[in-house]
């Protein structure tokens, strides 16, 4: 072998050893940071471009270079929150082989302190309360750390108050923010042209299965009314809400406005006209079941609905056929009218009952869903071993309104529920009555993972013969959704022979605390009291404990409970519910 192919050889063989012994020279980075805690030590550490190294596998030069621009990464990250003179002192270490710590403390140091804020909104647009609320809550103010997420929070909120107002070509004419770093002292100059205040002008909706006059009825502003964000926000929402749409979009055509007029474009894409549905579900309260349901969307082009309901289970079969006419309008309101029949049994009555109902929804009255009907119930049951007959109408009102942050899985919100109930034996009816109930729940997340649920739920009723009225116009506790730890309907008043007939008035209270240690897993703790009573209260306190799954189908909870205070069997329950909290 020639002497001149030795090289060559000693150089492939150079390369080939660096290739096989450099993933072994690989090393693994912590990061550490002190000095600061929260959203500042979240905002350094995300600055920081050595943690994007922490899962990785990065050569020692690789560590060294990225540690020695640290510094720089951390004044930067701090500058947001109005800290312009930070320092930071850093360390890095090898406690073992093939692991390195970087350590950064931070000091903050003095803050920047906001010396002089102007912010300026030109002609009459301050005189609208949303738009000088937003003005009046601007942050950071004059003599507080400059920080510079409120800043632009602020500004975008008198941005869209503008905008909401009618003020779509608000103009920010002057925005600055100056920082003198060596005096820790910053000025703020913020000034805006609203321009014209313009109004809503003509609705055009695409071509779908309605008429333009049936679909002009759903705009929530009448002709000439000054343009607002919440309005089509309103619109869309109704559009919704009827159900006769897989689509909705609701667009101002800022481009051909003119002379203050603002065109409004809603783009319809129709759902599926007909619709059927079938589930099968597992309840302590009235057995496994299913139910089945059919739905006709629209009947006619005044958009007419048709639907119907099946449910059967081993203690409940009911059956409902429900006509509903939609009234379109500022409010939306809705006239339905129904028949059904209920056949159900539990430990304490059995009720076979047919039923009539017509009522009027209104939604968003007063910032509640208001319902006003009337029912018709006739049928037979047998309460404390007794058989009864009855017919009775009545009037029935109710109030609810819900708030959630999230239907499926709210972290915050609450759901209340206001009604009343009238009867006459003069029109119809066996016996006279007058029946009010509230019913309130109210969820918080606590910590990271946590959530608490309170819940009340309070009732009571003035009727002059209480044994004509069946099982579901009279008060009783216990079961899934109210007393847990008891049966389905197992806390009421007792007749000579002990058995459960109900009560005239009902009070409940439950308290619950929730903790996720997986994401869609976690564990319960609950306690609920209360009682269905006519003359003495006695209080039924149950507790118990639960498994939550957040699973495709809504929220699952098992629970396993018993009572702790009362009179009656003290035996373990278990309870399982699945769906929305509120």
């Amino acid at each position: 072998m020639s002497a001149r192919h030795l090289p060559v050889r000693k150089f492939l063989a150079a390369v080939l050893c660096l290739a096989f012994t450099a993933p072994l020279r690989a090393e693994r980075v912590a990061v550490v940071v002190e000095g600061v805690e929260g959203e500042m030590a979240e905002s350094v550490r995300a600055s920081l471009e050595l943690t994007k190294y922490e899962d990785r596998d990065v050569s020692p030069i690789e560590i060294r270079r990225l540690f020695e621009g640290a510094e720089q990464q951390i004044h930067a990250a701090l500058e947001p929150f109005g800290y312009y003179a930070a320092a930071a002192t850093s360390k890095l270490e090898r406690p073992e082989p093939g692991q390195y710590r970087a350590t950064f403390r931070v000091q903050p140091g003095e803050p920047v302190i906001v010396r002089k804020e102007r912010v300026v909104i030109g002609g009459n647009a301050t005189q609208l309360e949303s738009v000088k609320a937003a003005l009046d809550r601007f942050e950071p103010k004059q003599g507080a750390r400059l920080d510079h997420a409120a800043y632009e929070h602020s500004k975008q909120e008198i941005a869209t108050a503008l905008a909401n107002e009618g003020y779509v070509r608000a103009q920010l004419v002057q925005h600055r923010v100056e920082v003198v770093r060596a005096a820790n002292s910053a000025e703020i100059d913020l000034e805006w042209n609203p321009g014209e205040r313009h109004r809503f002008g003509p609705v055009h909706f695409s071509d779908v299965q309605f008429p333009d006059k049936f679909l002009q009825r759903y705009t929530p502003w009448r002709p000439g009314e000054f343009y607002s964000i919440d309005k089509l926000l309103e619109l869309q929402q109704a559009l919704v809400d009827a159900d006769y749409f897989g689509a909705v979009a609701v667009t101002p055509d800022l481009q051909h406005a003119k002379d203050g007029i603002v065109p409004i474009e809603v783009v319809l894409v129709p759902a599926k006209r007909t619709v059927y549905t079938a589930s099968v579900y597992v309840s302590t309260d009235t057995g496994p079941g299913g139910k089945l349901g059919f739905e006709r969307r629209w009947l006619n082009d005044r958009g007419h609905k048709l639907s119907s309901d099946v449910q059967y289970s081993t203690r409940l079969e009911d059956y409902r056929i429900q006509y509903r006419i939609p009234k379109p309008g500022r409010p939306n309101r809705a006239l339905t009218f129904g028949v059904g029949y209920r056949d159900e049994e539990t430990d304490s009555s059995t009720s076979r009952m047919a039923r009539a109902a017509a009522s009027e929804v209104t939604d968003r009255w007063k910032g509640f869903t208001r319902t006003l009907g009337l029912q018709y119930l006739h049928g037979d049951f047998e309460i404390a071993n007794e058989q009864h007959s009855t017919s009775l109408l009545y009037a029935e009102g109710t109030l609810t309104r819900k708030k959630a942050d999230d239907l499926y899985f709210p972290l915050s919100g609450y759901s209340l529920l206001y009604g009343v109930r009238l009867g006459a034996e003069a029109v119809l009816s066996d016996t006279s009555f007058a029946q009010v109930r509230a019913e309130a729940k109210w969820l918080q997340k606590v910590g990271k993972d946590n959530r608490v649920i309170l819940r009340a739920l309070l009732g009571g009723m003035v009727v002059k013969d209480f044994d004509a009225l069946p099982p579901e116009l009279r008060f009783f506790a216990g079961g899934d959704r109210s007393i847990r730890g008891f049966d389905y309907q197992q806390i009421g008043d007792l007749d000579d022979q002990g058995e459960v007939i109900g009560g005239e008035y009902q009070a409940i209270a439950s308290a619950e605390y929730e903790h996720y240690f997986l994401d869609k897993w976690g564990a319960a703790i609950f306690v609920d009291a209360g009682d269905a009573f006519t003359n003495q209260y006695d209080t039924n306190v149950g507790a118990g404990v639960g498994l939550r799954w957040k699973s495709p189908v809504g929220l699952v909870r098992l629970e396993v409970a018993r009572p702790i205070v009362s009179d009656f069997d003290h035996e373990w329950r278990i309870h399982l519910i699945i769906g929305p909290d509120l």
